[in-house]
């Protein structure tokens, strides 16, 4: 099964269904009948993004035109915006390829932005140096019409950090996908996420850590939001290895569910072969806290503002997690103007 070729060929034969078992919620075999022509060159000018201000340089791949390379040096510090555009009701994939030497930075500030029925697919490859450090900001924003499929390949290194913060508000079919080798070596992975759906929107964050070696670290969190008729998806899977003893792996997924047909599909799980390890996950889906909402209530606050309050505090939680000051700042606007009635 791949996407990439299943784009290239127009074969839905090579798309994902349901008897995948890491694709059994969001099955792309049985809505896709036939693969549309390839995508035409973008049109028009996409204007600013969001992270633009933010970034020394400004990476764009528009219906997947062009293939991005981004290197940095041993010890030198990289602040990239890296927009992924789509446009119209065609197909394209885009590949992406990151390299950082050893104690190289790099801040990615990814996005996702779409009009149209698009089918669309982006590779990532993303190696980490000894030493050096990633913080990946993701906002997806793809069209409600749009499939969109972003996977990425991640590899540490010894003594490497990596951070991802992940929202998004959904599409026909979109999925988040990171897997990570983690070769432990005091390594430390953060893999946050924040989903917030409405209308038809339909979100999978997947995650898969490999932790093949002593000493590693990985702390994640994911919270959603979903209302109307929404779909919700997460999968988490972390793997202790044997012989990678000493790993510290945690995991927290949390939603919340605003309507009666809306639906959240979760399934954490860990893989541990080891014996001298601290790892633990849990898993909660549930309704706003009502005792909260009569308090709000009580105050004079209309029940569409309380709730929005509510659920802006209930992600905070990740959104605080961000490093970057003003990154965090501009995905806290972003989060809250999706919240808001």
């Amino acid at each position: 099964m791949s996407l990439t070729s299943a784009i290239r060929d127009r074969d839905v034969a090579q798309l994902p269904s349901r008897r995948d078992e890491d694709w059994r919620w969001t099955d792309l075999r049985g809505l896709i009948r036939i693969l549309p022509q390839p995508s035409p060159p973008f049109a028009g000018d996409p204007g600013a993004g969001v992270f633009d201000p933010l970034a020394t340089q400004v990476v764009t791949l528009a219906n997947g035109r062009g293939e991005a390379v981004i290197y940095v040096p041993a010890g030198e510090t990289a602040w990239v915006a890296l927009r992924i555009l789509s446009q119209g009701d065609g197909a394209h994939a885009a590949r992406v390829s990151i390299t950082l030497a050893d104690g190289a930075r790099l801040h990615l500030f990814e996005t996702y932005e779409g009009e149209g029925g698009y089918v669309a697919q982006t590779s990532l490859a993303l190696t980490l140096g000894e030493g050096a450090g990633v913080e990946r900001i993701v906002l997806a924003a793809d069209s409600a019409g749009g499939v969109s499929i972003s996977q990425a390949e991640v590899t540490l290194s010894p003594k490497s950090e990596f951070a991802q913060t992940v929202l998004t508000c959904g599409g026909r079919r979109q999925r988040i996908e990171t897997r990570v080798a983690h070769p432990g070596g005091h390594a430390s992975l953060r893999l946050d996420g924040v989903y917030l759906l409405a209308d038809k929107a339909h979100a999978d964050l997947t995650t898969v850590v490999t932790h093949a070696g002593v000493d590693g670290l990985t702390e994640q969190l994911t919270k959603g939001v979903v209302r109307d008729q929404a779909r919700g998806v997460f999968q988490g899977r972390i793997v202790v290895r044997e012989g990678a003893d000493r790993t510290d792996a945690k995991m927290g997924h949390h939603a919340l569910i605003l309507s009666d047909r809306a639906e959240v599909d979760a399934k954490p799980e860990l893989e541990i072969y080891a014996d001298d390890v601290a790892c633990a996950h849990g898993n909660t889906v549930g309704a706003l806290d009502e005792d909260a909402m009569f308090y709000a209530r009580q105050r004079g606050m209309p029940e569409a503002d309380a709730r929005a309050l509510l659920t802006e505090a209930f992600v905070g939680q990740v959104i605080d997690r961000i490093d970057h000051n003003e990154a965090r700042d501009l995905v806290r606007g972003w989060a809250a103007e999706r919240l808001r009635p």
